[in-house]
């Protein structure tokens, strides 16, 4: 029960952590930017064709840009502490409403992601260990290396090239339709699912070496029971905690893959946010970035917990 209030403890002193440097980050970011904020803000109100100075200097005045990165910065953690992220300065519109339609975007991709990553990256992982050395061991290694050096926009350009460009067989880019999630989400599995086999085929393969798995091999269990009992089981608690770890792979990516295939998700949001200037609306939305890689952590801790208590202080 210690360990398990002390995760909870230690989870939420580093949410308040990362939402301290999350938000001093992006807004120094956002203060660092070259060009005038008035003029950017301006412009995506009203469109580049219809700004002036003068739209400019009414935006200035309405959002008080003027009054100092300090005031402004102790503003948004005054909001903050009453759990309100502020307006849009472009829309108008409530940050948190906003980053809650586009998470919901972002979360669906990214669940198709993780599920695609599971399917394709542990059983190959467990395969290839169970026969290290073995064709599938070598041409894994080769195959998951490419892809984790490969970066993911080249690989969302090479996979639209290939699958919607010369075979026709998925759209390019879009949201709305089951086809369109496709991409994007093989996008961001291949790389996770590399990684989880190179993981797992590595722990498979310590443990088929060694001596408890050969003694209940002796014992006259079949190699599946072997494999349910004494590999997977061993595997499930570590390979768990790195894909907590990889979800920072999986965020960065998101950012990347949604605006290469237009997905209209919290990674396109802030591309957008940023270029706009819509301070509040970055702030809010690296917030929920950070603070969501704790949940899932937290989440990871429990879980593992639960599969191996003896990592978990009773």
């Amino acid at each position: 029960m210690r360990g398990l209030t002390g995760i909870l403890a230690f989870r939420l002193a580093q949410a308040a952590g990362v939402a301290l440097v999350v938000g001093v980050m992006s807004f120094l970011m956002m203060q660092a930017m070259p060009g005038d904020a008035a003029y950017r803000i301006a412009a995506a109100r009203y469109g580049y064709d219809m700004v002036s100075s003068e739209a400019a200097d009414a935006v200035r005045a309405e959002l008080n840009l003027d009054a100092g990165a300090l005031a402004q910065f102790g503003g948004w953690i005054a909001d903050l502490l009453r759990f309100d992220l502020g307006r849009s300065v472009v829309s108008g519109e409530p940050v948190a409403h906003e980053i809650a339609h586009q998470l919901g975007a972002t979360l669906h991709l990214s669940v198709v992601a993780l599920l695609i990553a599971l399917l394709i990256g542990p059983p190959l992982g467990v395969l290839a260990g169970l026969r290290a050395g073995g064709l599938l061991d070598r041409v894994l290694l080769v195959v998951a290396a490419g892809l984790r050096a490969m970066p993911q926009f080249l690989l969302g350009l090479v996979l639209i090239v290939a699958l919607a460009v010369e075979a026709g067989l998925l759209p390019s880019a879009g949201h709305g339709r089951a086809a369109h999630v496709v991409l994007p989400a093989l996008t961001l599995a291949l790389g996770l699912a590399a990684g989880s086999a190179r993981i797992a085929r590595d722990l498979m393969a310590d443990i088929a070496a060694s001596q408890h798995y050969a003694f209940a091999r002796m014992k006259g269990l079949s190699d599946g029971q072997v494999l349910r009992h004494h590999g997977l089981r061993n595997i499930a608690a570590p390979l768990l905690t790195y894909l907590g770890l990889q979800f920072v792979f999986l965020a960065e990516g998101v950012v990347v893959v949604e605006t290469i295939f237009g997905w209209p998700g919290i990674g396109h949001a802030l591309i957008h946010a940023v270029f706009h200037r819509d301070v509040p609306m970055v702030q809010g939305t690296a917030l929920v970035m950070g603070l969501g890689f704790v949940v899932l952590n937290a989440l990871i801790d429990l879980a593992a917990g639960r599969i191996d208590p003896r990592g978990v202080t009773a």
